[in-house]
């Protein structure tokens, strides 16, 4: 069988739910790996963009393929006391838990705090 190679139209809905659904980036505990572990159970905070808001529009990845990047948070609310672990990317709206990731360094947070992260690129990659 030859090799398949995806066109970017298809590539740009395969990412573009995180544009324009996703509406909140949480900070966790650990890794979550459902909506309520993202936004409840391993929460330590999180920014709400609106939805659309997070991500700007798929562009042209390098090497190959397709990719978001989100806004930089400077203003996040930090909700419950813990050590950041990672990040979580969700749609509030339909209770999805779109991306996680993990983050360097293990920063301890305390409720009442703001939290800062730098934005961050989503890629995917093309086929051939």
């Amino acid at each position: 069988m030859a090799d398949v190679v995806l066109d970017n139209y298809v590539l740009d809905n395969g990412i573009s739910v995180l544009d324009t659904l996703a509406d909140k980036i949480f900070i966790c505990s650990q890794e979550p790996t459902t909506y309520t572990e993202a936004s409840s159970t391993y929460a330590l905070g999180n920014k709400n963009f609106g939805v659309g808001a997070v991500f700007a529009a798929p562009a042209g990845a390098s090497p190959d393929g397709r990719q978001v990047t989100t806004v930089a948070i400077t203003d996040g609310s930090v909700t419950a006391n813990g050590t950041v672990a990672r990040w979580a990317v969700v749609d509030s709206v339909n209770s999805r838990l779109y991306a996680q990731g993990a983050l360097t360094g293990g920063k301890a947070v305390t409720n009442g705090q703001t939290f800062a992260l730098d934005s961050f690129t989503i890629r995917m990659p093309g086929l051939g």
